[in-house]
């Protein structure tokens, strides 16, 4: 079992670039799709914790859907944003990588060599 999980979508250029990076270090990840397969609401509230980012820090502000909603405004609590999240996963910011040294959003692509292990 690998020690460094990727939330991930294929689609996404960082996202795909983040990958690499992990595997031009030796190391196969454990790849979550989360477009395919949200995080539990547990999940997702344990990696806000533990990036120690803001639930407004994880929502992608550049999509339609972001407008549609009305996101921007803020009187949308926390749990409220979560459940937008878990409903829209599309949402979420990408990509999360989770590895024994921390969890971190990994925008930009180099953010994740700080949390993976020297070879």
């Amino acid at each position: 079992m690998s020690t460094v999980t990727l939330y991930h979508n294929p689609a996404c250029g960082t996202s795909r670039s983040t990958l690499a990076l992990i595997r031009e270090q030796g190391i196969e990840p454990e790849i979550i799709d989360y477009l395919q397969t949200p995080p539990s609401k547990a999940t997702l509230v344990k990696l806000i914790a533990d990036m120690g980012i803001s639930v407004r820090a994880l929502i992608r502000t550049n999509n339609d859907l972001y407008v549609q909603l009305d996101l921007a405004n803020q009187h949308w609590t926390d749990d409220q944003l979560i459940d937008f999240i878990l409903a829209n996963p599309l949402l979420m910011n990408r990509p999360i990588v989770v590895t024994p040294a921390g969890t971190r959003l990994c925008r930009p692509k180099e953010r994740v060599l700080s949390l993976l292990p020297d070879r």
